[in-house]
């Protein structure tokens, strides 16, 4: 019997792949993987800076993936009303669209820096393929992701909890600056889902927010980076081991693993 939902996918991912992998011959993406925490706002100043040299032509494309201190961010529609806790955890201001999320140890964290311009200059359809590549890479831990309409994000169905009833396990907010992207995506492995309840994740009060472990996925972050990359590989095209250490005081090169595992 054919499973139609995967058929979907599939089919899905290959117009995508078809729209955002690099030009023949271009430069496969850089790969950079952290495993220590790493400060918001050093993290921002980096990632704009590669953002920056991206559009100059003087770097390469890279996705970074890391994790953050626990800390609530606040996107450019965030409502004041929307944070309930204020004193619960830091709170940075942030220039992605979207509105409050939290970010944590255990949540997984790419940073994407793409050229649209050699790619597809289109933001919602870049977003589309965000959400195509989460939805894949949950489908290798065996989770059925899927996206919605008129929520930005990868989004599970909890049928145990009643009809209708579903939770966020990725949340997607990006920026663009001279065609190149910035920010991107966040996949909740482990976190410590009580941290939620000092925001209005993404100014959604119906739905819930779950995990790979919540959902009974025993999956470590190192399995989850391979999984991403994999997928990553599929839609976007070739990625290679990020070389240069990150440019911003404060993070250790010593904290990078190179081998994207």
């Amino acid at each position: 019997m054919v499973d139609r939902g995967a058929l979907a996918l599939a089919l899905a991912r290959d117009r995508l792949a078809q729209s955002f992998a690099g030009a023949s011959g271009a430069a496969p993406v850089e790969w950079r993987v952290n495993d220590a925490p790493v400060g918001y706002e050093t993290a921002v100043a980096e990632m704009e800076a590669r953002a920056a040299a991206i559009a100059d032509g003087a770097a390469a494309e890279l996705v970074w993936l890391l994790e953050h201190p626990p800390l609530y961010t606040a996107g450019t529609s965030a409502k004041p009303a929307d944070l309930v806790e204020a004193d619960r955890l830091p709170v940075f201001a942030s220039g992605r669209g979207g509105q409050y999320t939290y970010h944590g140890p255990g949540q997984r964290i790419a940073y994407v820096m793409l050229d649209l311009k050699s790619r597809r200059p289109d933001l919602r359809a870049y977003v589309a393929s965000l959400e195509a590549w989460l939805i894949a890479t949950l489908d290798r831990f065996g989770v059925t992701g899927e996206r919605r309409e008129d929520r930005v994000g990868v989004w599970v169905r909890r049928p145990e909890r009643g009809a209708g009833s579903e939770d966020k396990i990725a949340a997607i907010g990006v920026r663009v600056r001279r065609w190149v992207t910035l920010h991107g995506a966040s996949l909740n492995v482990e976190p410590d889902l009580s941290h939620y309840q000092g925001i209005i994740p993404c100014g959604v009060r119906d739905h819930g927010v779950t995990s790979l472990a919540d959902l009974g996925r025993v999956v470590s972050v190192p399995e989850v980076d391979m999984a991403l990359r994999e997928t990553f590989e599929e839609i976007f095209g070739a990625t290679r081991e990020s070389e240069a250490p990150p440019s911003c005081p404060g993070l250790e090169p010593g904290s990078i693993r190179r081998d994207g595992l």
